[in-house]
C-alpha cells in the first residue's frame, strides 16, 4: 500500500468520526434545546397581566402582617412624562427600539468581562428580558433561566409591540417599598402624576430601580444625586437630550414630599428589614417573588420603644430651651437633636424594637443601624471584663484616681481626664466602674493594651473597625446603637453571644422555606467573669452614674452603663435585665454639642437614661422579678469601698458588696495603696507618670 493510500484512509477515518461527533453534537444540543423549552410559561394577553405577581407579606412576631410590598396601580404610556420614558431607555436599554429582544452587542461584552476580567459580573438583559424575568420566580442564578428568559423575551417581542412592552416594564419597575410602577412613584415622592414629572424628576426615578434601598433620596440623598447625574449623562450620550438639558436638570432643586405613607411606629424597622432583604436576593425578587417574610417585631414594645423616644426627646428640648420663646432657641426640625433606640431579647438576639430616629417622616435615615457614634464611657465594660480576664484582677482590686500621662509612640502623650477634672483617690474597681473613673481605665487598657480590649469587643458583637489607641478605654471610635444592644446582652447571658436579627423566616409564594434562623450562641466570654461585669454594672443603676433609672422607679433587676462623650456630642445609656438588652443614644446628627438652657453639659445619664427607664418600665411592666443567673463559682463579700477590706454590712458602714470567684483570694493586708501606687506592674514598653494632683491636664 503507497503512502498516498495510507494517509487517505486516516484523513477518511478522521472526517468521519469528526462527522460522527458533530451530529453527536448536534443531537445533544437538540435534546437540551427541547428539555430547556419543555416547560416555557406562557406569556399572558394582554401583556400588562405579566406584572400581577403576588405581593411580598411582611409580618410581625405575633403573625400581625405589617407590610405589603408590590402592590400597583397600571398606566398607559400617554400618561407618562416622555421625559421618564427616555430616561428609563438610556439608563436599562439604549438600543431598546432597535433590537428582537436581545442586545446582542452588549451579550457578548458581558460574556468577555465575566470570563476574562475576574471578580466583574457584568449585566446585558434588556428591558424586555427584564420584563420575562417575572414569569421565573426562581431564587437561583443559572444558565438555564437565563437561556430560557431569552427565549420567553423573544417570543414577548414577536407578540408584542414596543410601546406594548415599554407600558409593561414601567409599571413593573419597583422604586420603593411603597412606589412600585412609575404612577406610584410620582405620586410617593413628588406628589404628583407620572405626566406632570420634570426632567430632573424623571431622571432620579429612572436611577432607583438598580437598588431602590442603596439609592432612596430620603436616606442617601447624596448617593441619590450622583445616580440621577449618571442617568442624565446617559441621556446625553444616547442623544435624547443636550449636555446644556442635563447639566441644567441637575442643578434643579428636587422637592421630595415627607415621606409620610410609611410613617408609623415600625418605619425604621421595617426599612431595615427590607435593607436586608435587598443585600440577600436582590429588588426582583422581593417585589416579584411574593415572599413571606417572618420578622422578630414584638409590635407592643416598638410601640412603647417610639413613644419612650418621642416623649423623651420632646423633654430633651425642653431641657435645652430649643423652641422656648423665653429662651429665643428656635431650630429647623433637620437641626433638632436626634435619638436611636434599639431592643435585643438576650437569649436568642432577636430584635424585639428598634427607633432609629425623630421622626421618620422628615429622615429616613436610620441612626440605630447606621449610625456609629462614639460610645463614651459606654466603652468600659469591656475593658473591665479584659482586666479581670486578663490580668487576674478583682471587682474589689484597688486602683489610684489620679491624673496619668501615659507615653504613646510617635504621638503626644495621653492625658485622660476626669468628668469635672476631679480625683478620689484610691478606689476598688467596681466602686471605678460606678463612677465612671476615666483615669483608672485608663491605666487599666495601658496594661492590658489596646489589642485585648478589642478582641473583647470583637468576641462580644462589636463588628465596627475600632482603633488600637488607648483611648479605646473611653469609647473614641464609633460604633451603632445595634452593636451595643447586642454586645452588652452578652454579659446579660452570662457570655453566650447571640448575633442579633430581625429576620425569623422567609418563605416564597408557595410556601417553601428559603431560610429559617435557627437560634444558637456561641460561649464567647467566662461566665464568672461576665458576672462580676454584669454586678459591676448592676452598682452602675443602683447607685452610680445611671442611679436616676431606680429614681424613676425601674425596680427590677437590671445592670447598664453611661456614656458621655468630649463636648457633649453623645449621650448614651446601654443597659439590660435578664431578657432584654436595650441601647439609647441622643445627639445631633451635626456632632453639636448637648447642653441646657444654663450651658451644662447634658451627659448620658441625663439625656439617655431617663428614655431607657421611660420604656423599660413599660416593657417589663408584667415582667416577674427575675433575677440574673449566678454561676456556681460565685461567692460575695462586703468590702470597704476605698481599701477592698472584708467589712460587716450595716447601715453605719460604708460598703459595696462585690462577687468574686471561688479560687480568688485578695490579700487584703496589701490592698491599700499609698498615693503613689497604682497597683499595676509595668508591661515591657508601657509606664504611667504621674503628675501632680493639681496640674491641669
Amino acid at each position: 500500500m503507497t503512502l498516498s493510500m495510507k494517509m487517505l484512509r486516516i484523513f477518511s477515518a478522521v472526517f468521519y468520526a469528526l462527522l460522527a461527533l458533530g451530529s453527536l453534537a448536534v443531537l445533544i444540543g437538540t435534546g437540551i434545546f427541547f428539555y430547556t423549552v419543555s416547560d416555557l410559561p406562557r406569556v399572558p394577553e394582554p401583556l400588562n397581566r405579566i406584572i400581577q405577581t403576588p405581593p411580598t407579606e411582611i409580618y410581625a412576631a405575633t403573625g400581625e402582617r405589617i407590610m405589603v410590598l408590590g402592590q400597583h396601580a397600571s398606566v398607559p404610556l400617554n400618561r407618562v412624562s416622555p421625559h421618564f420614558l427616555k430616561a428609563v431607555i438610556a439608563t436599562e436599554d439604549h438600543r431598546f427600539q432597535d433590537h428582537n429582544g436581545v442586545d446582542k452587542l452588549r451579550t457578548l461584552k458581558a460574556l468577555w468581562i465575566t470570563l476574562f476580567k475576574p471578580g466583574r459580573i457584568e449585566g446585558a438583559s434588556t428591558i424586555t428580558q427584564q420584563l420575562a424575568k417575572n414569569l421565573f420566580f426562581s431564587f437561583k442564578r443559572s444558565y438555564k433561566r437565563k437561556f430560557r428568559e431569552l427565549l420567553v423575551a423573544l417570543q414577548i417581542e414577536n407578540r408584542f409591540s414596543k410601546q406594548e412592552i415599554l407600558e409593561a416594564y414601567i409599571n413593573q419597575i419597583a422604586f420603593g417599598p411603597k412606589a412600585y410602577g412609575i404612577e406610584q412613584a410620582a405620586i410617593s415622592f413628588f406628589n404628583k402624576s407620572a405626566s406632570q414629572l420634570t426632567l430632573a424628576e424623571s431622571a432620579l426615578l429612572a436611577g432607583l430601580p438598580k437598588s431602590p434601598t442603596r439609592y432612596n433620596p430620603y436616606r442617601h440623598f447624596e448617593r441619590a444625586k450622583k445616580r440621577q447625574r449618571v442617568v442624565l449623562l446617559r441621556m446625553v450620550t444616547t442623544g435624547y437630550i443636550s449636555r446644556e438639558w442635563a447639566d441644567r436638570a441637575f442643578a434643579q432643586p428636587l422637592i421630595l414630599v415627607p415621606s409620610t405613607t410609611r410613617d408609623h411606629s415600625s418605619s425604621y424597622y421595617i426599612d431595615m428589614v427590607i435593607n436586608r432583604l435587598e443585600e440577600r436576593y436582590g429588588p426582583d425578587i422581593i417585589y416579584h417573588g411574593g415572599l413571606r417574610v417572618y420578622t422578630t417585631l414584638d409590635p407592643q414594645l416598638q410601640s412603647w420603644a417610639t413613644e419612650a423616644m418621642t416623649e423623651g426627646l420632646v423633654n430633651l428640648d425642653r431641657l435645652m430651651g430649643i423652641n422656648d420663646p423665653v429662651s429665643g432657641v428656635a431650630l429647623k426640625p433637620d437641626e433638632l437633636p436626634q435619638g436611636a433606640l434599639v431592643a435585643v431579647e438576650t437569649s436568642s438576639g432577636a430584635i424585639r424594637a428598634l427607633v432609629g430616629g425623630r421622626n421618620y417622616s422628615r429622615t429616613a435615615y436610620n441612626r440605630a443601624v447606621h449610625s456609629h457614634r462614639q460610645p463614651g464611657s459606654g466603652f468600659k465594660p469591656f475593658v473591665y471584663y479584659t482586666a479581670l480576664e486578663k490580668l487576674g484582677l478583682t471587682p474589689a482590686s484597688v486602683m489610684v484616681d489620679k491624673p496619668v500621662n501615659i507615653p504613646v509612640k510617635g504621638a503626644p502623650n495621653w492625658r485622660p481626664r476626669n468628668f469635672g477634672r476631679r480625683h478620689q483617690g484610691p478606689m476598688i474597681l467596681k466602686k471605678a466602674l460606678m463612677k465612671s473613673v476615666n483615669t483608672i481605665a485608663a491605666q487599666l487598657v495601658a496594661r492590658t493594651g489596646p489589642e485585648a480590649v478589642i478582641e473583647t469587643a470583637h468576641r462580644c458583637g462589636i463588628k465596627s473597625p475600632l482603633a488600637p489607641v488607648y483611648s479605646v478605654a473611653l469609647g473614641t471610635s464609633g460604633v451603632s446603637p445595634l452593636e451595643m444592644a447586642s454586645a452588652y446582652a452578652t454579659f446579660a447571658a452570662g457570655g453566650i453571644h447571640h448575633d442579633a436579627f430581625c429576620i425569623q423566616r422567609i418563605e416564597n409564594a408557595n410556601g417553601t422555606v428559603l431560610e429559617e434562623h435557627i437560634a444558637g450562641g456561641g460561649k464567647v466570654l467566662d461566665a464568672g467573669i461576665a458576672y462580676q461585669i454584669e454586678d459591676m454594672m448592676s452598682g452602675v443603676i443602683d447607685s452610680g452614674s445611671g442611679a436616676v433609672i431606680r429614681r424613676m422607679g425601674f425596680t427590677l433587676p437590671a445592670a447598664g452603663k453611661t456614656g458621655t462623650t468630649n463636648r457633649y456630642k453623645d449621650a448614651w445609656f446601654t443597659g439590660f435585665t435578664p431578657t432584654l438588652s436595650t441601647s439609647i443614644w441622643v445627639g445631633f446628627d451635626q456632632e453639636k454639642g448637648l447642653r441646657d438652657k444654663n450651658g451644662v453639659g447634658i451627659t448620658g445619664g441625663r439625656g439617655a437614661a431617663p428614655i431607657w427607664a421611660d420604656f423599660m418600665l413599660r416593657a417589663m411592666e408584667d415582667e416577674p422579678p427575675r433575677v440574673f443567673a449566678i454561676p456556681p463559682e460565685i461567692t460575695f463579700e462586703d468590702v470597704d469601698p476605698i481599701t477592698g477590706r472584708p467589712t460587716t454590712a450595716g447601715k453605719d458602714v460604708d460598703h459595696i458588696r462585690v462577687s468574686l470567684l471561688r479560687d480568688q483570694r485578695i490579700d487584703f493586708d496589701n490592698n491599700s495603696p499609698d498615693d503613689n501606687d497604682i497597683l499595676l506592674p509595668e508591661s515591657p514598653g508601657t509606664r504611667i507618670i504621674e503628675e501632680d494632683l493639681d496640674h491641669n491636664n
